[in-house]
């Protein structure tokens, strides 16, 4: 017996929609970037959707969600009135798409397993710990929960971001000296403490100046001597040369992470120090290089 119900040959959008699984508003869009014809329009002068249009709908529907983009599969389903452009055109189309999208998902899949990777090293050993890259994290992770503060860390970070996690690693050094020697980490504190009291105030040829210079000298030299005597320059330096060695490019390129170059980015960190205290460094270092000359 012939059914009395039959299906309507034309959709509003809102329908169309739903059918699909989609909004309103991507059919739209579909619309505005040439990937679904403008359809008829009805008395109402809104938009109606037959067979055709929901068929192309549908697939559209499903090759966006395998993560194929749009624009591709408007290039792949061009529907062209004429034999130029064959079914197994498009079928070649799509097949090399689909290729460049396994392309695309094995480095999203390799992306993602690095994510997790530092998800879980973060988990293990405390989120900001954890933010380093793991040739620094692991340096530290054997240290008694609390020996590092966060000016340690953030120390570490800004010297992996201009110099590189190696030289990083090595900076490593001195904040498990300073972890582990309470009496260091007294005379750091005093000399920091020093510094920061050289403000704007004060004139670079002050004599504090030059007093906080030489206590920051003798503190850098009794700081060094605990690590030379623990191990930790000799496996600094070991450390070093195995990096370079599997690293060659990395280390005669000198440059920073990504295309910024080492110069570029110490200039783009500020640092709000004042003239007196960028004197202190100047002597502090000058006494260094006079010592070791």
């Amino acid at each position: 017996m012939f059914s009395s119900f039959i299906p309507p040959r034309r959709v509003a959008i809102g329908d169309a929609a739903t059918f699909v699984g989609t909004t309103p508003r991507a059919i739209r869009h579909y619309h505005q970037i040439g990937l679904l014809p403008e359809p008829e329009r009805g008395s109402d002068d809104r938009r109606r959707y037959g067979y055709d249009e929901m068929t192309r709908l549908l697939w559209i529907r499903r090759m966006a969600d395998a993560g194929i983009a749009l624009d591709d599969i408007r290039d792949a389903f061009t529907f062209a009135p004429d034999a130029t452009h064959s079914d197994n055109d498009s079928a070649v189309d799509v097949a090399r798409i689909l290729d460049r999208l396994e392309e695309s998902l094995v480095a999203r899949q390799a992306e993602i397993e690095q994510q997790r990777t530092a998800v879980q090293r973060m988990r293990a050993q405390g989120s900001r710990l954890g933010v380093l890259s793991d040739v620094v994290s692991d340096r530290l992770a054997d240290l008694p929960e609390d020996a590092l503060r966060q000016d340690d860390l953030d120390t570490l970070l800004v010297t992996e971001r201009i110099f590189g996690a190696p030289v990083a690693s090595v900076q490593a050094s001195r904040f498990i000296a300073l972890a582990t020697h309470p009496d260091l980490r007294e005379d750091s504190d005093r000399i920091n403490a020093a510094e920061e009291a050289l403000d704007d105030s004060v004139a670079i040829d002050d004599p504090r100046v030059a007093e906080v210079a030489a206590d920051r000298h003798a503190f850098e030299t009794a700081l060094r001597t605990v690590i030379e005597s623990a191990g930790l320059a000799q496996a600094d330096h070991a450390r070093l040369d195995t990096w370079d060695e599997a690293h060659p490019a990395a280390a005669d390129t000198g440059a920073s992470r990504g295309s910024t170059t080492l110069a570029e980015a110490v200039r783009m960190m500020p640092y709000d120090f004042s003239p007196a205290r960028w004197r202190c460094m100047e002597l502090a270092l000058e006494l260094d290089l006079a010592e070791t000359t």
